[in-house]
C-alpha cells in the first residue's frame, strides 16, 4: 500500500468521490456506526436549530484520514434537508473564489470545506465575517478611490474537516460553534460498518471474516471498506465465490498486512526507526528521508495509529520505538529500554502479542 492509499482512498484522480465510495457511505446518523458520543451531540443540535428554525451551528470535524468527516459533513446535509457544496482548502486560491461560492450559497445551505488549515490567510479574512455576521467585506477600486461594501449573505452552516488541527489559525478555530475530533474505530463498530458494506456490495462474507478484517484495519473505516473490496476480489478469483475466514486471511496477507493491521510502510518505519537509530529518538525528517516518504505523511497518516497502538512515542528529542514495537518485529529490546525514554504509552487498542497469540 502506499500513502495515497491511506490518504486518497474514495476519491477519483480528477478529487471527487468514487460511485462505490458513494455507495458506502451512509446517509444518516442511524446507519453511522461509531463517535457514539460525537453522534449524540449532533443529533441534539440538529434538533434544537431545526426547532428554532435556525441555520445549523458552523462545524469543524479533525483527526486521522479515513475516519468519516466527509461522511458526518454530508449526513448533516442529509439531516437537515440542506443542498451542500463541497469545496477544499487548496481550491480555494484567492479571496475572490471565496466570495464567489458565498455569495451563491442559498438560505439554509451547508457549504463543506476539506483541508480547511490549507486556507490562506487572506481567504481566512472574507471567512470571519461570513462566519459571524452573514456578510462579507469587499474592496472595491483602488488607490485613495478605494472604498468597501458589505454584502449580506443568507444564513448558510459552515462545516470545515482538516487532519491538521493545529494549523487552524486560532481567529478561524473560534468561528465554530462546535468542534470534534474523531478517533479511532473500535473492533465492534467497524465490524458492523464491514458487515453494512458488504451487504450493500453483494459480498457473501462469514461472520469471522468480518471480524478478521475489522481488526486489521487500523481502527478506519476507509481501510476496512478498501480490505473489503480486495476481499472480495480473491474470493471470486481463488476461493470460487463466498468470502471464507480463510480466504479473507489470504486476501489480507497478499496486501502485506499484519495481524495488527500494519502495512509495510509502518513496518518499514519502525524497522527503520530501530535498526538505523537504534530505537530512537530521531526526528521526523530524517525517519521520512529513511523511508522515503513526505514528513507531512507520517505525521498524517502512520504516526497516529502507530502511537495509538503505543509501539511509537514523541519526546522532545524526537521519535521512539517503544518495546512493543521491537518485539513486534521479532526482536528484543536493548537493556535500559524502560528508562523514561522508552516508557511504553499505554496501548489503546490490542496488543500485538495478544493478537499473534489469536491467529
Amino acid at each position: 500500500m502506499t500513502s495515497g492509499e491511506h490518504a486518497d482512498e474514495g476519491e477519483a484522480p480528477d478529487g471527487g468521490e468514487r460511485p462505490a465510495e458513494r455507495t458506502l457511505r451512509p446517509r444518516r446518523l442511524a446507519d453511522f456506526p461509531g463517535q457514539e458520543r460525537i453522534k449524540d451531540v449532533l443529533g441534539i443540535a440538529i434538533e434544537a436549530a431545526a426547532a428554532r428554525g435556525e441555520p445549523l451551528d458552523h462545524h469543524l470535524f479533525y483527526g486521522p484520514p479515513g475516519l468519516g468527516k466527509t461522511t458526518l459533513a454530508h449526513i448533516l446535509a442529509a439531516e437537515l434537508e440542506a443542498p451542500i457544496r463541497t469545496t477544499s482548502g487548496p481550491a480555494v486560491e484567492r479571496p475572490g473564489d471565496l466570495a464567489a461560492i458565498l455569495t451563491n450559497l442559498k438560505e439554509g445551505e451547508v457549504l463543506f470545506v476539506d483541508e480547511v488549515h490549507r486556507l490562506s490567510r487572506a481567504v481566512e479574512e472574507i471567512l470571519y465575517p461570513a462566519m459571524e455576521d452573514f456578510a462579507i467585506d469587499l474592496v472595491i477600486g483602488k488607490g485613495p478611490g478605494a472604498r468597501s461594501i458589505r454584502l449580506a449573505l443568507p444564513p448558510f452552516t459552515l462545516i470545515g474537516a482538516t487532519t491538521r488541527y493545529a494549523m487552524i489559525s486560532a481567529p478561524l478555530r473560534d468561528r465554530f460553534g462546535s468542534i470534534y475530533r474523531l478517533d479511532f474505530y473500535e473492533e465492534e463498530a467497524l465490524t458492523a460498518i464491514v458487515r453494512r458494506s458488504a451487504t450493500l456490495l453483494g459480498v457473501e462474507l462469514a461472520a469471522e471474516a468480518a471480524v478478521e478484517i475489522a481488526r486489521r484495519s487500523r481502527g478506519t473505516p476507509r481501510v476496512a471498506n478498501r480490505i473489503l473490496r480486495r476481499v472480495r476480489d480473491y474470493a471470486e478469483v481463488r476461493a470460487g465465490g463466498p468470502a471464507t475466514l480463510a480466504a479473507t486471511r489470504a486476501a489480507i496477507d497478499l496486501l502485506e498486512v499484519d495481524a495488527l493491521g500494519l502495512d509495510e510502510i509502518d513496518r518499514r518505519l519502525l524497522r527503520s526507526l530501530v535498526g538505523q537509530f537504534g530505537g530512537g529518538p530521531a526526528g521526523l525528517e530524517t525517519i521520512a528521508a529513511a523511508i522515503s516518504e513526505e514528513p507531512d505523511t507520517v505525521v498524517d497518516v502512520y504516526e497516529p495509529f502507530l502511537l495509538t497502538c503505543g509501539l511509537l512515542r514523541r519526546t522532545p528529542r524526537g521519535r521512539v520505538a517503544t518495546p512493543a514495537a521491537w518485539r513486534h518485529l521479532g526482536l528484543e529490546p536493548p537493556p535500559g529500554a524502560q528508562g523514561d525514554l522508552w516508557r511504553e504509552a499505554a496501548p489503546t487498542r490490542t496488543p500485538p502479542e495478544a493478537l499473534a497469540a489469536d491467529g
